[in-house]
């Protein structure tokens, strides 16, 4: 499936923190009232996003508090 919009590498820093917080804005409203090809897309866009935000970021500042068991 191909995903829309510019390719998450090819964005600017504050572009991708924008994209990023658009979708997890818009999560729970896809998750429940989208049809099943937009439901992919955003699950899609998300995943590349996010992939490049850890690509960019590997020492990014972690809080071990926030583990789950």
């Amino acid at each position: 499936m191909a995903t829309h919009g510019i390719q998450a590498a090819e964005l600017t820093d504050e572009d991708l923190y924008r994209e990023l917080a658009s979708l997890h804005r818009t999560r729970l409203d896809t998750l429940r009232h989208a049809p099943d090809p937009a439901l992919a897309m955003h699950l899609t866009r998300t995943a590349e996003l996010e992939a490049e935000y850890l690509r960019r970021r590997p020492d990014r500042e972690v809080n071990l508090d926030r583990l789950t068991t």
